[in-house]
């Protein structure tokens, strides 16, 4: 894959586009008002991907970087509102996050692996194999506070070809999985139906893992609450929320501990004790979010869409 190909801009700088079909926030609890005012919007920041993914700040480039798994591209949103291609002819790249070099880290549906970007454009493997078998198709990542990586690895990219490549799983399981770049270690943490978004709580000491095996025919559409052990293990998970409609594709925790998750309809907000707080609809499916800086702005990726919702209180 290439990074930053000389015809990459895709939007120029500009003012973002209102949504008019977009509905306002609902609050179910005021708490939720004073960080999503009600008169705060949706606003389009871009309009053309195929099928939107993977949402994350990257401080390096101060862009916000998405992919386009199905077009096969990884894109950035720039302040002044230019859209430019970070990555063409992208592996149908899905989750993304940073490390703690700065360097972006991507989950690869096509070559079942994580692999990652430097902000100088550079591209190489970090991790292909367990106990010497391809994953499936990793899907969402998170880099803890002490530089492992730890992601999921369902089986989305093996049946759908617009996604990535038919093939059976090696493994014979969805996995949890975490990754030591210090050892080179990948460690088997747990099994789900179809493990998808992950994030953990502000102290690292709970680890948040969306089940939505819903979409292959199973019942989940959970997000699971795991305690982390000091060895890295995870204690007796129970259900933190059960989404409706649709599932918890991608999620994100903020410096509080809410819990803001896709769902079918929009991104729905969670306190760290589980009680719904409020809703952003939006007017597709969302798959995933992601905070700008300072937890100032909240970024949704939705099919096409990239959209934006101003945030108070960050």
């Amino acid at each position: 894959m290439s990074a930053e190909p000389a015809s990459n801009l895709l939007r120029r700088p500009g003012p973002p586009d209102p949504v008019p079909d977009s509905d306002p926030p609902k609050a179910f609890d005021p708490r939720f008002t004073e960080v999503v005012r009600p008169q705060a919007r949706l606003v389009s920041l871009y309009d053309q991907a195929v099928f939107s993914e993977g949402p994350v700040w990257w401080p390096a480039r101060n862009i916000l970087v998405w992919s386009d798994i199905e077009g096969r591209r990884v894109l950035g949103w720039h302040p002044d509102g230019c859209v430019r291609v970070v990555i063409d002819a992208a592996p149908f790249i899905n989750g993304n996050t940073v490390d703690r070099n700065g360097d972006l880290i991507h989950c690869e549906h096509g070559n079942r692996r994580l692999s990652r970007t430097t902000p100088d454009g550079r591209s190489s493997p970090v991790v292909e194999t367990y106990e010497g078998r391809r994953f499936n198709a990793p899907n969402d990542v998170v880099c803890a506070a002490d530089g492992a990586l730890w992601f999921t690895d369902p089986a989305y990219g093996l049946r759908l070809p617009r996604q990535g490549a038919l093939a059976e799983s090696d493994l014979g399981h969805h996995s949890v999985y975490r990754f030591d770049p210090g050892t080179g270690r990948v460690r088997r943490i747990v099994d789900l139906g179809q493990p998808n978004g992950l994030a953990f709580a502000p102290d690292e000491r709970t680890l948040y893992v969306s089940d939505t095996s819903r979409t292959e025919g199973g019942d989940e559409h959970s997000i699971h609450a795991y305690p982390v052990g000091s060895d890295h293990s995870l204690g007796e998970p129970r259900i933190f929320a059960e989404i409706e409609p649709g599932v918890p594709d991608g999620f994100r925790v903020d410096h509080r501990g809410w819990i803001w998750t896709s769902s079918g309809s929009g991104v729905q907000v969670f306190s760290a004790d589980g009680h719904r707080l409020g809703l952003i609809p939006t007017p597709q499916t969302c798959s995933n979010c992601c905070f700008g800086p300072g937890e100032r702005r909240l970024f949704i990726t939705a099919q096409a869409h990239l959209y934006a919702v101003d945030l108070a209180g960050g």
